[in-house]
């Protein structure tokens, strides 16, 4: 079924816990429950999350009557709507189930509206309270985080939508922090690149430009003992499951193609970029996947260069400097930079699908249901892809 992982992290930009958000419309809203079931009970969601602390977006009425399926999961969770506090069973539930371990976090986006008296209740189940920083003065976020935080409940600032209110809930007692600033670039009056970003770009450059072949590709990587390493380990896992073992870069730039194996190197390069969010170069590793698998049907080699496109979508906010300016270093070919530099071109629309995906802005209201489960397909395939390999990329670092 459509379903989506929103990212919560902590101060120090490492994953707190992933928010599980349900695509639905309403006249399948009887059935969304008996799918989330299956998604945790045939290890989809398991899968999706892997193995971190999760909470499930449902509205209340859909929360499980026989809870034992989210009890053997401990680090499943709910997350509640205040209107939840209305209900007298639900409550009873939601009691038995806090007491047996199940965390559960209250969306507190809009408290003000509902009983004080049946949200004390609720408060005092809750492990976890999200406040909205888009609704909320910095004056009164900061009040009530502090309240909360006194109490013993862990807060998320959630909405967080851009640097100077990413910087403000830096100075709160958060647990964790979640909003679009994630994937924006922080504005910076003069572009400093560091040495090793540097040489990522003039690699890049190298690849892009001279046009290597799988010799020449062997060459360029060997002085880069790291990313040859990395490279061999990812195309030769058990995700490909290919026939032998590529014992060398010419042999996999062969087997591949020079194309998908610039894209490889691509990859590489921004798996070591170890001072950035994990979860950012997880999300343009979905991106590139996403895009070459909208790309399924379009001639020649544009699904290799849909991949870039996806790729490098994120590449502004991953070096800490204008998409501009950056481009300028790469010299892509034109169908490339006019989509990620004006959203024109043939890979635009492919982009701004997945962009709105994202955002949660793809409905029912907007796009066939057709279009929604090739979305939801294409999304859970790409998200597992990009964990693996930057796992795999990882591992291979920690290993060196």
């Amino acid at each position: 079924m459509p379903v989506m992982r929103i990212p919560m992290l902590d101060r120090d930009r490492q994953l707190f816990a992933y928010e599980i958000i349900f695509h639905h419309s309403p006249e399948d809203h009887e059935t969304l429950l008996q799918r989330v079931l299956s998604t945790i009970t045939d290890g989809a969601l398991t899968r999706l999350v892997r193995g971190n602390r999760a909470f499930l977006n449902l509205p209340a009425e859909l929360l499980p009557e026989d809870s034992d399926v989210l009890l053997h999961q401990p680090r499943l969770g709910l997350l509640l709507d205040p209107g939840a506090a209305a209900d007298a069973s639900l409550m009873k539930r939601l009691g038995l189930m806090s007491g047996r371990g199940c965390q559960l976090m209250l969306d507190g986006t809009e408290l003000e509206a509902h009983d004080s008296l049946a949200i004390e209740a609720l408060l005092q189940l809750v492990q976890f309270v999200r406040l909205d920083a888009s609704m909320l003065t910095p004056e009164v976020l900061r009040e009530r985080t502090e309240q909360l935080h006194a109490r013993g409940i862990g807060v998320v600032a959630g909405q967080v939508n851009d640097h100077p209110t990413y910087q403000r809930c830096l100075e709160l007692p958060l647990q964790a922090i979640q909003g679009r600033y994630l994937l924006i670039p922080q504005p910076v009056a003069v572009p400093v690149l560091t040495a090793n970003r540097l040489s990522m770009l003039r690699l890049m450059r190298t690849l892009q430009e001279d046009n290597p072949g799988p010799v020449e590709l062997g060459t360029i990587i060997r002085d880069d003992a790291v990313l040859s390493y990395k490279l061999l380990s990812c195309v030769n896992s058990a995700y490909f499951a290919l026939p032998r073992q590529l014992k060398s870069v010419q042999q996999a730039a062969i087997f591949f193609g020079m194309t998908r194996m610039r894209n490889w190197i691509h990859t590489m390069a921004m798996c070591s970029m170890d001072d950035r969010p994990p979860e950012l170069l997880r999300a343009a590793l979905i991106r590139a996947q996403m895009c070459e698998k909208l790309a399924t049907g379009m001639s020649g080699g544009h699904r290799e260069m849909a991949f870039t496109v996806g790729l490098f979508s994120l590449l502004d906010t991953l070096m800490c400097a204008p998409m501009e300016f950056l481009l300028t270093h790469l010299r892509l070919v034109p169908e490339i930079s006019q989509a990620l530099t004006d959203r024109s071109g043939p890979f635009a629309p492919l982009l701004e699908q997945i962009l709105a995906w994202e955002a949660g802005k793809l409905t029912s209201e907007n796009a066939q249901p057709t279009q929604i489960r090739r979305m939801a397909t294409i999304y859970l395939e790409a998200t597992q892809w990009a964990d693996q390999v930057y796992a795999g990329a990882n591992e291979n670092a920690a290993a060196d």
